[in-house]
């Protein structure tokens, strides 16, 4: 997922001075990085397909066969990690769309613009979301 990175491109969005927060002008920033993003992805799906088509031979080495079978495994699970980000992107389209973008899904503060700078798609404010890692690593244990 080294794609969304790519999304730096576009410049953090400077917020004038008493803008109010998720202002349209915000909203427009972060659907366009989002758009980015989705189009990146979309096109690394493509070029995959296409390389693992291209790629597929048939060994007679069991151990060469092996080697292929693990890369292309690897290659789709990044590919299905890939298509769910696209899928949860066109869920903050919705959100955006409907005013709910930028406020946490826990406890509805403001996620804050930096840390929408860092993970666009980000839905829980810091707290929820370190709370929610201290859970999960108790559970693991």
């Amino acid at each position: 997922m080294g794609k969304q990175l790519e999304s730096r491109t576009i410049p953090p969005y400077e917020p004038k001075a008493g803008e109010e927060y998720m202002s349209p002008e915000q909203l427009a920033h972060f659907r366009k990085i989002l758009e980015y993003q989705r189009a990146e992805l979309s096109m690394e799906i493509d070029r995959a397909v296409h390389v693992m088509q291209e790629e597929s031979t048939i060994f007679a080495d069991p151990a060469d066969r092996a080697t292929q079978e693990s890369d292309m495994a690897l290659e789709l699970r990044s590919r299905d990690r890939e298509r769910k980000l696209i899928k949860k992107i066109d869920e903050i389209f919705t959100k955006i769309d409907s005013g709910e973008y930028g406020y946490c899904e826990k406890c509805g503060i403001e996620i804050g613009l930096k840390r929408l700078e860092a993970r666009p798609t980000a839905s829980l404010c810091i707290d929820c979301k370190t709370l929610d890692e201290i859970r999960e690593r108790q559970m693991a244990k």
